[in-house]
């Protein structure tokens, strides 16, 4: 359908992230921030901060997986409308970095929803976070060719 295909086409150039701390130590949530600020302008990509699950295409998550967060983290996941694509940014995130082998923590975000990109550091630099962004986005646009 003409319909499915504009769709298809203003979520590979406009697509809208959301983001979810699960219990990271906030380096690397300001980072993803300072991603998103005029100096590195990520806006001239497309992309766009939003609040909610439901309008999002990009889930960009940071901290490893806490026993209070996995089930909120599943439950937004699980909110998010197809295709829906999972970033995981910082060591902790990918692995659990430092805080592996604490009592509540249960892995990185992988040990609870599928992840497409991870992106490693600690903390992510700004930099890094845009061109692993705009790789997820070429991919987007590769899997639907």
């Amino acid at each position: 359908m003409i319909v499915d295909r504009i769709v298809r086409w203003a979520r590979q150039k406009s697509p809208w992230i959301i983001h979810f701390n699960s219990g990271a130590c906030n380096a690397c949530d300001i980072e993803i921030i300072a991603s998103l600020t005029p100096r590195y302008d990520v806006e001239r990509l497309g992309l766009q901060l939003k609040g909610s699950p439901r309008h999002a295409d990009v889930l960009i998550c940071s901290g490893p997986v806490t026993m209070q967060q996995r089930e909120r983290l599943i439950t937004i996941y699980e909110q998010m409308a197809e295709p829906k694509f999972v970033v995981a940014v910082g060591t902790c995130a990918c692995s659990s970095g430092v805080f592996q082998g604490c009592y509540c923590v249960q892995g990185g975000v992988d040990t609870a929803i599928p992840v497409d990109l991870y992106i490693p550091g600690c903390p992510v630099k700004p930099e890094a976070i845009i061109d692993g962004v705009t790789k997820l986005i070429d991919s987007m646009e590769a899997k639907k060719k």
